[in-house]
């Protein structure tokens, strides 16, 4: 297939992705803020949702200061920022229109939906009640359109892209999620263990939707190393990073064989680096510096992923 369709499938799913990403960040600090004070601490929920979204040095040039209105407005609406959820469903929809031919009409239909559907909202939220509304439809919209792509498409390489879009996105958000609450969220010494402990970790688990998952893996309290185990190493939480490689490295084998052989070779250091990973050697090698060193090769298998199918040179 044509190199520039590979391309917009991939990122229409990624965009699609984020988006949904960036409702989970924000209803996640919605949902902090609401709690009494002695369940949350006193970090600013909204200063770490911005250094969630991996976007900090951009907000803080537009914005002095870190709050519901100023956050939800850059993350969700602004045009100044090139991934707030607007932009992402917008450029999306661009992707969508671009390989039109590619998609299914399903598919066509659920972003274009979208798309005319996300006017409504206008500029930003009335209310607290209108955002949470928006961002629930912001998740609603994600899954109705990774869901008729899933249930619509072709298993051909069209197909295969754009779910190749989805995984590596989706890893990259669930590292980021967890890196930051070991080191923005991180509670005082005292609270270790605690209901700010607990109601942040829970807030973590909430934002990935595994908070169920991990009640019926553990049954027990929540504790920082299970937290960890399930959103890197369990092959059976669909958000993991082992989960999310696992399907990346799968479709490398499908498609990179014939294009580029070390994409499938990136891709297959990941995945193994995951699939025979111990927890005990990853927090002896420290949390944080696994999952940067985890984000950085990542970013290289993306480069990798432009030059080799997509013919996108790097200086």
């Amino acid at each position: 297939m044509l190199s520039r369709t590979a391309d917009n499938l991939y990122w229409l799913a990624r965009y699609v992705e984020r988006a949904e990403y960036l409702a989970r960040i924000l209803e996640t600090a919605q949902r902090l803020t609401t709690l009494p004070l002695a369940y949350v601490g006193e970090s600013n929920e909204w200063t770490t949702a911005v250094a969630t979204a991996g976007c900090s040095a951009a907000f803080f040039a537009v914005h002095s200061e870190a709050n519901e209105e100023t956050v939800a407005d850059f993350l969700a609406f602004s045009t100044e920022n090139p991934s707030s959820i607007r932009n992402c469903f917008e450029v999306a929809r661009h992707n969508a229109r671009s390989v039109r031919t590619a998609l299914t009409m399903e598919m066509w239909d659920a972003i274009n939906s979208i798309w005319l559907e996300l006017k409504r909202f206008g500029n930003k939220p009335s209310s607290r009640e209108e955002l949470s509304r928006f961002l629930q439809w912001v998740q609603g919209s994600s899954l109705r359109f990774d869901g008729s792509a899933y249930r619509t498409m072709l298993r051909n390489d069209a197909y295969w892209f754009s779910r190749l879009g989805v995984f590596m996105e989706r890893a990259d958000n669930t590292a980021r999620i967890l890196d930051v609450k070991y080191h923005v969220l991180l509670p005082s010494v005292e609270d270790v263990g605690g209901a700010v402990d607990y109601y942040q970790w829970a807030a973590v688990l909430r934002s990935v939707s595994s908070f169920e998952a991990y009640r019926k893996v553990y049954r027990d309290v929540i504790t920082p190393a299970r937290v960890a185990e399930l959103l890197i190493l369990r092959q059976d939480m669909p958000r993991s990073l082992h989960a999310c490689m696992d399907e990346a490295y799968e479709i490398f084998q499908m498609i990179a064989t014939r294009y580029s052989g070390e994409a499938l070779r990136r891709a297959g250091e990941l995945h193994a680096a995951l699939h025979f990973g111990r927890m005990d050697v990853i927090f002896d090698y420290g949390l944080h510096e696994y999952l940067t060193e985890f984000l950085g090769r990542l970013t290289e298998l993306g480069g990798e992923v432009d030059r080799s199918f997509f013919n996108v040179a790097y200086a």
